[in-house]
């Protein structure tokens, strides 16, 4: 049996395409403004490509690239300036930040509604209790795709590698909140690989190459990578060892491919939300 890959990228054209027609219906277009603090070869990659999304999705947007030597307040005064702006629906601080500046206190002084990455505890807590106004964007992607293969959660037992605020635990409650049966492992988990091939949804979130084998997969499970990583020989890769574990999987996501571009997808998703509750739609 040969894995059905899932394929992110068409996917996210789709909803791309979906949001653009959305937004164009609206009084005012929908805006996002993106910070970037430093110059992270990685962090300057994605906020390219999220301008670039605006876009194909015709938002406007805006962007901050900040010195690796601003301070707390100058930050925190600018995402202040940002929230009061009516032109401006959606802000996104590109993690990591610098390690000396406070990720926490950056992150809480994002106005709720404006919070299109879905780290506000305030939204956190409402998409604990089944009430969100915005889907995590890694996460939110991957249910998009379940719903796209036709691929139910509910009755099965879903596996999460990783607990991250960003993607593992979020990933968890979404699933859950679709009635499936969730474990979440972690690097103090014992006995992992036996409790990753009890899976029917394997989500791998890791961010460690060569992670999850064959051995690890049950056959005819779902396995979903959203790790994006670089092997010794530099190439893109997740933490599934893809070849082998798509001859035992039903579905599959490639990375790259997969995931990716789903998750910028659903930024533009939740800005376009942003903008309707601001307009009062």
């Amino acid at each position: 049996m040969a894995a059905i890959w899932i394929d992110g990228k068409n996917l996210a054209a789709k909803i791309k395409e979906w949001v653009r027609a959305e937004g164009a219906a609206l009084v005012r277009r929908p805006g996002l403004a993106v910070i970037i603090v430093g110059e992270d070869p990685a962090s300057r990659v994605y906020v390219n490509s999220k301008r670039r999304d605006c876009e194909e999705c015709g938002f406007y947007s805006e962007e901050y690239a900040l010195p690796d030597s601003v301070v707390q307040g100058e930050l925190l005064e600018l995402i202040g300036e940002l929230n009061s702006r009516t032109d401006i629906d959606g802000i996104l601080v590109q993690l990591p930040l610098p390690k000396r500046l406070n990720e926490g206190e950056i992150l809480l002084a994002i106005d709720p509604s404006k919070d299109v990455d879905c780290f506000h505890p305030v939204n956190v807590g409402k998409l604990t209790i089944g009430q969100p106004v915005f889907q995590p964007c890694t996460p939110g992607g991957v249910m998009e795709m379940l719903e796209e293969y036709h691929i139910d959660p509910a009755g099965k037992r879903c596996v999460v590698l990783g607990r991250s605020n960003i993607v593992g635990k979020p990933m968890a409650l979404l699933l859950l909140h679709a009635h499936g049966t969730v474990t979440v492992c972690h690097s103090k988990t014992p006995d992992l690989a036996a409790i990753a091939a009890e899976a029917d949804i394997l989500v791998s979130a890791v961010g460690k190459t060569g992670l999850v084998t064959a051995d690890m997969v049950k056959d005819g499970a779902v396995v979903i990578d959203v790790a994006m990583n670089r092997n010794s020989e530099g190439k893109l890769c997740g933490d599934v060892c893809f070849a082998q574990v798509a001859e035992k999987a039903s579905y599959i996501t490639p990375v790259p491919g997969g995931v990716g571009p789903m998750t910028r997808a659903m930024l533009m998703k939740n800005t376009l939300t942003a903008a309707k509750l601001h307009q009062g739609l």
